[in-house]
Parts: structure tokens; sequence; C-alpha cells
């Protein structure tokens, strides 16, 4: 479980979490009717989507289509916007997201956003940030679960000697390395990533590929990316939104070789977008 232990919420009497009735898997994520608007403007339309466990799931699309927002309403990041609203169905591991308490949903599924966004503290400080809110104050075990997150993005070898260092003084791709870290640092079962690698440079962006493929393993891993090359490359799953609507969802062999609907094939063969 990590460092960290996580906040075990209790699920329906004699239903395991993460199981149904028949002790079939559950998906980690089942979205069903969801809408979602900005005030007046509506821009999510009735998504249904289950999201498996320990894969990778890309959301692909043009710009303005509904991924980035669909991505936050996972996580309520909405929440900070006047007049935003969902209304739907969002099940974590069959718990309902939208009724959660917020700061134990955040913690199980944790956000990376498209610009590094390390806090203007030392490189420490920022994976530490979360460990202390949840409780960890100091010692040997919050300097244990910083190195266990700064190992887990491998980012651990490059930075070990300059921990107490500025965040900013690193590379861009080193910051986005150290926003995963931060994420990781409470044990997240879910980590939505908003085109976390369209600011890198080709190096960094194939260092943080290889990381997503590590952290499947222990992780169910959702990423907006308008790179298809890189869904194809890193997703086991791909989603495809347009104009607020998810117009298909399969596995990403599918979707890029052999998409049941003409958008799809059109987005992909480059006809629009």
């Amino acid at each position: 479980m990590g460092t960290l232990e996580r906040l075990t919420i209790a699920g329906p009497p004699s239903v395991d979490r993460g199981k149904n009735s028949a002790g079939r898997a559950l998906p980690k994520l089942k979205i069903s009717h969801l809408n979602f608007h900005y005030g007046a403007y509506q821009a999510l339309h009735g998504v249904e989507l289950e999201i498996a466990s320990n894969r990778i799931t890309a959301l692909i699309g043009p710009s303005g289509c509904g991924k980035s927002t669909f991505l936050r309403v996972l996580n309520r990041m909405f929440e900070t916007i006047r007049g935003a609203r969902a209304s739907g169905e969002v099940l974590l591991d069959g718990e309902d997201a939208l009724a959660m308490d917020v700061s134990t949903l955040r913690r199980r599924v944790g956000m990376v956003f498209q610009r590094p966004n390390p806090f203007p503290k030392s490189i420490f400080d920022n994976v530490a940030y979360g460990l202390r809110v949840n409780g960890i104050k100091g010692g040997r075990r919050l300097q244990e679960a910083v190195e266990r997150s700064l190992k887990r993005a491998a980012l651990w070898d490059e930075v070990k000697d300059q921990l107490h260092k500025s965040a900013y003084a690193v590379s861009g791709g080193q910051q986005q390395r150290l926003c995963i870290a931060r994420a990781l640092a409470v044990d997240p079962e879910v980590l939505l990533l908003d085109e976390p690698s369209s600011a890198l440079d080709p190096i960094a962006t194939a260092k943080i590929e290889e990381l997503l493929f590590q952290l499947k393993q222990n992780c169910t891993i959702v990423i907006v990316t308008h790179n298809m090359q890189q869904a194809a490359r890193i997703a086991d799953d791909t989603g495809f939104f347009l104009l607020g609507k998810l117009i298909e969802f399969d596995k990403t062999e599918i979707i890029f070789k052999t998409p049941a609907k003409k958008e799809t094939e059109d987005y992909i063969t480059g006809r629009f977008g």
C-alpha cells in the first residue's frame, strides 16, 4: 500500500470494493449519462464510459471537444469555477465520486496538468506537501516517502543531491516528473494527466511515456493528448471526443486501425482536427 495508508471507504454491505455481487471485477471508473455545463454552455453531452483498472486510457479529439473538461470532472476540479456543474453518475470503485468528500476523492484520484506547475518550494517540499497535509509531519517516515515517490517518478537519481534546491532550478521535463512525484506521494488509485508532455522535448516526452508504462502496474491512468502517435504508443484503450460527445471508445488498436465511426476515421486520418 506504500508508506502512506489510504483512507478506506466502506462499500455497500456484503459487496467487496472493486467487485460486484457476482464477484466480477468492476471498472475502476464508471461514467453514466454525464452532462456538464459552464453556466448556460453545455460542454459534455451524455458521456458513457467504463475505465478499467491498471490500464492506460487515452482521450483524443480536436481542441475544445471536452476532453480536459471530462478529466476535471473525474476529480471535481471544476468546483472552483463559478456556474460550473455536472450531472449524471461518476462511480469510483462503485462509490459516487460526485458526492464523496472532495479531499478523499482527490487523494484517490490525482491530477497532473499540461504545463509543469511546481510550488515555489524546494524539490523535497513539493513532494512532501501532500504527505504533510495527510499527517506525516517529518522525520524518517517523511524522508522515505519522498524518496519513494521520486523513485516512482524516475527522478530520484537526477535530483537526490538537489532536494533542497528550488523546484524551478531543474529542467521542464524534470519539473513535470516532479509534479507526477507530488501526485504519487499520497498513493492515488487513479492518475489523470492533461497533455503532460505537450510542452516537452522528445527526450523528456519519452521519459514520461516510459514512466507511465511502469506506473500502470499499480495505478489506473487516464491521459488527454493531442498527439495521436503518443496515444497509439502508450494507451491500452482510447476514446475519441467530438463537440462534447464521446463518439467512440475501444481498444487502442481498434480505434486506430478499424474505427467503427466515420467521425473517428476522419479525425485519425487527418481529414479534420
